[in-house]
């Protein structure tokens, strides 16, 4: 008999899934515009049932163990799964007129398989489980792909879908790999029971490097990090707007978790030799994405180079973990990772929430041109695009800067050359890349605007994209408590 405390640890998932099923149901009957409108309005309702119960879960502050130790629910995962479900409301109102008017929304099929994208995040947070992680890795992914071949008369999202699909699979395979090579050494799936075994240092060292190789590979393609990055730009640009928003927002925070689980609760005897492969990906990546995004005139594929560099700055606060043997700067440097990482996905959404508001049927405004004098066609989303750019270049008062603070300080903090060094490079190219955001905010209040046409939102649209501007903002200015919720989730995850 299966204990009740395991059921617990899945709720939010059942409530999930049995929603995304019903919606489905529920969408194959009706007029076509009043099926829209109420799947739209059926997913959002579930989004934030869902959101308040992870939410509730996570300020519990409980560590819980399910089903046979296959899963958790924990503080860091449970405040995840609240930001990527928070993510995905976003993403959809910013997305949903977009999506009408080049007729996504046909079928529905974009709200389901969004819902189970997000499952998919779900059960990645909560696996500690090397299958169930995959499982749930397969099931993102998967929705992934279909998500971004959406728009099946359009050649270019087909061939993005393709390269995703084919590159995606390569990623796997490796991921897969290295985890079945982690299994052959340790005799086990469980991620507690592969740590105690690694720390009786009885298992063949060679063996176990071996698989983290292909396991550190896998997941430098998930967080599109160099030099496994060569699907973010095409995919980006190839795939619908709202589609590249779904895939660039919610999973970079399933990412992060699979990362934490996989490599700090399971393989945390190995860090020395992990923290060197997450430090040359974290140089590859600010030194290709800044340098990469500076040459680009869309502006999609710009913020795809963009993202490559911001991954490179949120790995830095992994690799200064554990120094020496010691786990004393763990706490400091996870925790900037992710708050890193919630703040990077915050501001991902106002900056394309802005390209979905300009883009209008049969006009995509991916080009940075698309911007010019933007300011004088309406000041205030001129104002959250600015704000965005700034906080992803890292000036102060804004949230970006805090961001980018805590994962130098955790650098620092470790009192070794070599981070220290890697500090200095990352600030370096941190001036490089403001260069191409302050491009973007020169063309909108310096340029002359290329149509004389107003931009008009929304009232839903106009007071969530607003909102988001002003919490990018309001972090940068008190910045504590997120920086101690994130603090409090880490400890909780070291000491479960």
């Amino acid at each position: 008999m299966i204990d009740k405390l395991s059921w617990i640890t899945i709720y939010p998932e059942v409530v999930l899934l049995v929603m995304a099923c019903i919606i489905a149901l529920v969408d194959l009957s009706g007029e076509p515009g009043a099926r829209r409108t109420r799947t739209y309005v059926l997913t959002l309702a579930t989004l934030a049932v869902v959101a308040v119960l992870t939410g509730l879960n996570a300020a519990d502050g409980k560590t819980i163990y399910g089903f046979g130790g296959m899963v958790v629910s924990d503080p860091m995962g449970n405040w995840l799964k609240c930001f990527a479900t928070i993510a995905l409301m976003v993403t959809l109102i910013y997305g949903r007129p977009y999506a009408a008017d080049r007729d996504m929304l046909r079928g529905g099929e974009m709200f389901t398989i969004s819902m189970f994208a997000l499952l998919g995040i779900f059960v990645m947070m909560s696996g500690s489980n090397f299958l169930l992680i995959y499982l749930g890795l397969e099931l993102l992914t998967l929705a992934s792909y279909a998500l971004v071949a959406l728009r099946r008369d359009n050649a270019v999202a087909s061939e993005a879908a393709m390269k995703y699909f084919v590159l995606g699979a390569m990623a796997s395979g490796f991921l897969l790999y290295g985890l079945s090579m982690m299994y052959g050494a340790t005799g086990s799936l469980d991620v507690n029971e592969v740590f105690k075994a690694i720390s009786t240092h009885k298992v063949n060292h060679q063996v176990l490097v071996f698989g983290l190789v292909f396991i550190v590979a896998g997941l430098g393609f998930k967080v599109g990090a160099a030099p496994f990055h060569m699907w973010v730009p095409d995919v980006y640009q190839g795939a619908p707007t709202a589609v590249t928003l779904l895939i660039g927002a919610a999973p970079e925070l399933a990412a992060f978790a699979i990362i934490i689980r996989l490599l700090v609760e399971g393989l945390l005897p190995l860090a020395i030799d992990w923290q060197q492969m997450l430090a040359l990906l974290a140089i590859a990546s600010l030194l290709v994405g800044n340098l990469a995004a500076i040459a680009q005139t869309n502006l999609k594929r710009m913020l795809a180079y963009s993202t490559i560099s911001q991954m490179g700055f949120m790995l830095l606060g992994l690799v200064a973990g554990v120094v020496n043997g010691n786990t004393y700067n763990a706490q400091f440097a996870y925790s900037a990772s992710m708050f890193y990482i919630v703040t990077y996905v915050l501001t991902t959404l106002a900056s394309f929430g802005i390209i979905l508001l300009l883009a209008r049927e049969g006009f995509e405004s991916e080009e940075i041109v698309d911007l010019a004098g933007l300011n004088q066609r309406s000041p205030l989303y001129a104002g959250v695009m600015a704000v965005a750019m700034f906080s992803l270049a890292g000036l102060p008062p804004l949230v970006g800067f805090y961001a980018k603070l805590a994962v130098l300080q955790a650098l620092i903090a470790s009192g070794q050359a070599i981070y220290i060094g890697l500090a200095v490079f990352a600030v370096i190219m941190s001036l490089v890349g403001a260069f191409y955001y302050l491009r973007i905010v020169k063309v909108m209040y310096f340029d002359k605007p290329v149509t004389a046409s107003t931009v008009s939102a929304s009232i839903d649209v106009r007071f969530v994209l607003t909102l988001n501007g002003a919490l990018i903002l309001i972090l940068g200015i008190v910045p504590g408590g997120l920086m101690t919720l994130c603090a409090k989730a880490i400890i909780a995850t070291l000491t479960s």
